[in-house]
C-alpha cells in the first residue's frame, strides 16, 4: 500500500509540475505576443544575450540544445525564424564545419532589453515572489 501512496504523491508532484510549466509558458506568451514572441523565442534570445553579452559576440547552436525545451531540430527552426526576423545571425563554425554559431543583431539585442521586464513580470505573476529590481536582468537577482 505504501508503495502506491509514494507512487500517487510522486505523480501529484508531477502533474503540479507539468501545470506551473504550462501556465508559465502562456503567461510569458500572452505578454510578449503583442512583441512577436513567444516564450521560447524569448528563452533563445535570453541565453544569447547572457552567453555573448557583447555585440558580436557568438554562441555555438549545440550549446543552447541542452539550456531550452526545445529539440535540436525545433531549435533549428526558430533560430531560422529569428533569422528571419532580423533578431540573430548564423554562420559556420570555421574549425568544425557542423557547428553553427549564432549570435543576436543590434534589433535582436534591442528587443530583448524592451521585452525582459515583460518576461519577468510574466515569472513574476506565474511563479510568485517578489518581482524584479529595476534595472535587473536576471531572474535571481
Amino acid at each position: 500500500m505504501a508503495a502506491s501512496t509514494a507512487g500517487g504523491q510522486l505523480e501529484e508532484r508531477w502533474r503540479d509540475i507539468l501545470s506551473a510549466h504550462a501556465r508559465t509558458m502562456c503567461e510569458i506568451d500572452r505578454a510578449l505576443h503583442p512583441h512577436g514572441l513567444g516564450a521560447s523565442d524569448f528563452e533563445v534570445l535570453d541565453l544569447l544575450a547572457t552567453a555573448a553579452p557583447e555585440e558580436g559576440e557568438q554562441c555555438r547552436v549545440q550549446n543552447l540544445v541542452g539550456r531550452v525545451h526545445l529539440s535540436q531540430s525545433a531549435l533549428s527552426r526558430l533560430i531560422a525564424r529569428l533569422e528571419k526576423d532580423g533578431l540573430v545571425t548564423r554562420s559556420v563554425c570555421a574549425e568544425d564545419r557542423r557547428g553553427v554559431w549564432v549570435s543576436l543583431t543590434s534589433k535582436g539585442r534591442d528587443l530583448h532589453t524592451e521585452v525582459l521586464p515583460l518576461q519577468r513580470a510574466a515569472l513574476t505573476r506565474a511563479l510568485g515572489g517578489q518581482p524584479p529590481r529595476p534595472g535587473s536582468s536576471r531572474s535571481s537577482d
